[in-house]
């Protein structure tokens, strides 16, 4: 059988490893695609980078659509990133009959609805195992190894910068900058740390997870996203005293009214598995309603890792590229027609527990208003801890963790407590998820 034929469209990190482990295991990525993968075209603004990256083994070119108007080409491997150019040219990719493999998160969180439906009527794949948590194959477990479950809820630590972040936090018992210069000195975070640090990048991964588990269209302006700039030392430190690590979790669940989507800095008991995964590695927990909870471990960037993800993609075209479009698994797991348009729920009415840090007078009655003040609101109360301020002798610090209550209650007294002249400092509020 001729060799499956790719055209590469960015040769950077991640370009630059797909290269390379196609190269080391051919033989063996031969014998499960039942024929060659080869990747003969490489288009970079970067000559000089793609020409290092693969020597004599390929093309290289400046002019990626020269690329995709190849009739040879059978997939392009989409890994320029942005939601720009990336965009025309997977589109171009699509409607000159190519399939198209891609690691680009934010490209399909934000405009994937249009892309897959240019797809359908194509008759080609759009590939994106790579687009979340690297070399973790959860798309492919949500979409295929699941598929006999009603997905319940999932929960991820789908970025590693930030868990990168929060482990130095605790480990070290330093602040939010002083972590984030550390990332960033060791590589793990860029010099413009915004879309991790403020949950955007996990937001994006979010998007793509829920609407294959719970067959709804990409809605990523419908997400609430809350990053990890504003988390103090402090809590860290009370959070692991009460058994809890926090943790920037992107999650998803079914709800009677809707969906939740929300990425946020969130409490988990320690004795969770999630809980544990430090550094810049990745994790996903998966409830289903016949296998229960799974869940899956892993680097979630890197060359290589995500070169991976890519190559599994490319592999799955390579099997594919002659079966009839109707007999492939949907891109979001779920036929076409059966997508449903449920929607995103806001984030006051979403139903979680929370971990709340007053900074209080030290005073006779002041607990007793702010419980009171909870009560008004049904939010009963799991534990309570009180502690010395940092701030002065006159003051002291309550830390509350409540039982699941509507967001939108637990607003309205934080609103309430925040006003009682007692109250010395902005109310800290963690939301809390127990994942059993």
């Amino acid at each position: 059988m001729k060799p499956f034929q790719v055209g590469l469209l960015g040769a950077g990190t991640v370009g630059g490893g797909t290269f390379a482990v196609l190269q080391r295991n051919q033989e063996e990525i031969r014998r499960r695609a039942g024929r060659e993968i080869r990747i003969g075209h490489v288009a970079d603004v970067d000559l000089a980078r793609a020409r290092s990256v693969v020597g004599d083994a390929a093309e290289v070119t400046s002019d990626a659509r020269a690329v995709i108007q190849r009739a040879e080409i059978d997939a392009v491997i989409e890994l320029i990133g942005g939601t720009t150019i990336a965009k025309t040219l997977v589109l171009e990719a699509i409607n000159a009959g190519k399939h198209v493999v891609t690691a680009n998160k934010a490209l399909l969180a934000v405009h994937g609805t249009e892309i897959f439906a240019a797809a359908r009527e194509n008759g080609v794949v759009v590939a994106f195992e790579a687009a979340v948590a690297g070399g973790i194959p959860i798309i492919k477990a949500l979409r295929e190894g699941l598929t006999a479950n009603r997905i319940e809820w999932i929960a991820g630590i789908i970025n590693g910068t930030t868990n990168f972040i929060l482990s130095e936090m605790r480990e070290k018992r330093i602040d939010f900058a002083a972590a984030l210069a550390d990332a960033q000195r060791l590589g793990y975070a860029e010099a413009d740390p915004t879309f991790d640090v403020g949950g955007i990048d996990a937001a994006h991964k979010a998007t793509i997870v829920s609407a294959i588990a719970f067959g709804v269209p990409v809605q990523f302006a419908k997400a609430y996203v809350e990053g990890i700039a504003e988390l103090q030392a402090a809590d860290i430190a009370y959070a692991e005293q009460l058994g809890y690590r926090i943790k920037l979790l992107a999650i998803t669940k079914r709800r009677g009214g809707g969906i939740e989507l929300r990425v946020h800095p969130t409490l988990v008991p320690t004795k969770r598995l999630i809980a544990n995964v430090e550094g810049p590695m990745n994790a996903v927990m998966v409830e289903g309603d016949a296998v229960g909870t799974t869940l899956y471990y892993g680097k979630g960037a890197g060359a290589e890792p995500t070169a991976s993800a890519v190559i599994a993609d490319l592999v799955d075209i390579a099997r594919l590229a002659t079966a009839d479009p109707g007999h492939r698994v949907p891109h979001l797991a779920f036929q076409p027609a059966a997508v449903q348009d449920l929607g995103v729920l806001p984030i006051d009415e979403v139903v979680t527990a929370f971990y709340l840090r007053l900074q209080v007078a030290d005073e006779t009655g002041v607990l007793a208003r702010i419980t009171g003040i909870l009560a008004e609101h049904g939010i009963s109360i799991d534990a309570l801890l009180q502690r010395p301020s940092a701030a002065g002798a006159a003051r002291t610090d309550v830390i509350i963790l409540t039982h699941d209550t509507v967001e939108g209650r637990m607003t309205a007294a934080i609103a309430k407590m925040q006003a009682l002249p007692t109250t010395l400092a902005k109310i800290v509020r963690i939301r809390k998820e127990d994942l059993a």
